[in-house]
């Protein structure tokens, strides 16, 4: 089994900051991609980042520029740091661990983005 805890989500200001992060425990293991998904209110849940063993990223075009998906494997952790938030960032923010067959998912983390 393999559990993942998301953390950092909040309310915040249009142009602000947040830094999620993902620690994951259990039966992990070092190869997993991971990934940051995120689901906004009446919409399909959808791909924001995700990040290879090997440190390649790749990024939804709508946060290209804003966002930065980084891993700690000594510590079992992936970030995302989230710069120039807009209102439509908003959404419930899960982490994925790409691990066959259907991988493991967080219980996600609220982020606002409101004035």
């Amino acid at each position: 089994q393999v559990q993942l805890v998301e953390s950092g989500g909040g309310l915040v200001q249009p142009g602000g900051s947040l830094r999620l992060s993902c620690a994951a425990s259990g039966r992990i293991s070092s190869s997993y991609a991971m990934g940051w998904y995120r689901q906004a209110p009446g919409k399909q849940r959808e791909l924001v980042a995700t990040i290879t063993n090997s440190g390649i990223t790749n990024y939804a075009d709508s946060v290209k520029g804003r966002f930065t998906i980084s891993r700690d494997s000594a510590k079992n952790t992936v970030y995302l740091q989230m710069n120039s938030l807009k209102p439509e960032d908003t959404g419930v923010y899960y982490c994925k661990a790409h691990a066959s067959p259907g991988g493991y998912w967080g219980q996600g983390t609220q982020v606002t983005v409101s004035s």
